[in-house]
């Protein structure tokens, strides 16, 4: 079983009338379950705003990314020997 990362859910169905799910999460982010699987999070603006940003350094990035290269195996790989 996939673990939920809200407290709030709602249907496809329900998602047809997207101001009521909103009216109903408030600030918080949703759920949207599709056949008692979960399809999707939708998430308000007023959630992201009260998220502090800050900008990377580009060392951060960089560290990142060459992380991200050793776990990452290229998609085409097929295509190496052709």
């Amino acid at each position: 079983m996939d673990t939920l990362l809200t407290t709030k859910s709602a249907s496809l169905t329900e998602l047809r009338e997207p101001g009521k799910v909103l009216a109903h999460a408030g600030s918080t982010p949703v759920a949207i379950f599709n056949r008692n699987a979960v399809v999707a999070y939708l998430v308000p603006a007023e959630a992201v705003n009260i998220i502090p940003h800050a900008k990377a350094s580009d060392a951060d990035v960089k560290a990142v990314l060459l992380h991200r290269r050793k776990v990452i195996e290229p998609t085409l790989k097929y295509l190496e020997d052709k």
